[in-house]
């Protein structure tokens, strides 16, 4: 196994370099998440942070409660869930770039 130690600093140095963008992209990013219907959406960013409840007016109902605090859970959710998708697609590629030796049985988390 040939492992060129004099080249991993430049290397470090770019995957960090990539890192710090990636991180400024994913707090940048919004991404929008919604209950089936339509009524509530939820936006939140790459970091998962919430930035903003939209809830449309018909889905209040004083009467039930109960399907409104569906509605927005199914939206954080769906919200969440694709925050999650789009920085795992955003951090995937980091890593590929480095010369990590091939150990049998080793796994990396992000393969």
């Amino acid at each position: 196994m040939s492992f060129d130690m004099s080249k991993m600093g430049g290397l470090l140095k770019k995957m960090q370099d990539e890192m710090s963008r990636i991180q400024t992209e994913l707090e940048n990013a919004e991404i929008t998440g919604e209950d089936p219907s339509g009524k509530v959406k939820v936006k939140v960013n790459g970091q998962k942070d919430v930035l903003e409840v939209k809830i449309d007016p018909t889905a209040i109902d004083p009467d039930d409660v109960t399907l409104l605090e569906d509605l927005v859970l199914f939206a954080v959710k769906d919200a969440l869930k694709k925050a999650e998708e789009y920085s795992a697609e955003k951090m995937g590629g980091l890593a590929s770039g480095l010369p990590l030796p091939n150990i049998p049985g080793l796994k990396m988390p992000w393969k």
